[in-house]
């Protein structure tokens, strides 16, 4: 246990940062997955939703620093590749 009182602050900031990062990448998880539910199911319009959904959360963490930005692009970059094998016509 910390005993000066700046150490006691940044652990408290430390531990309410750990908690947003937390649900942030919990919530991209659950994102992802339900992108890949659609494509999965091969329901075109839905997959397309929710790739910007995806696509806008996952920018939106690498902007927040929950993420590295070359990660966030990295994935993006995956998801639209994924979507365009699965729908090429």
């Amino acid at each position: 246990m910390a005993n000066i009182k700046s150490a006691k602050k940044r652990i408290s900031v430390i531990n309410k940062k750990t908690a947003r990062n937390r649900r942030v990448k919990e919530h991209l998880k659950s994102v992802l997955k339900h992108y890949e539910a659609a494509v999965a199911a091969g329901d075109k319009e839905t997959a397309q939703a929710k790739l910007v959904l995806a696509e806008k959360k996952l920018k939106k963490a690498a902007a927040k620093g929950v993420i590295h930005k070359n990660a966030a692009s990295r994935k993006v970059s995956r998801l639209n590749k994924n979507f365009n094998k699965a729908f090429a016509e």
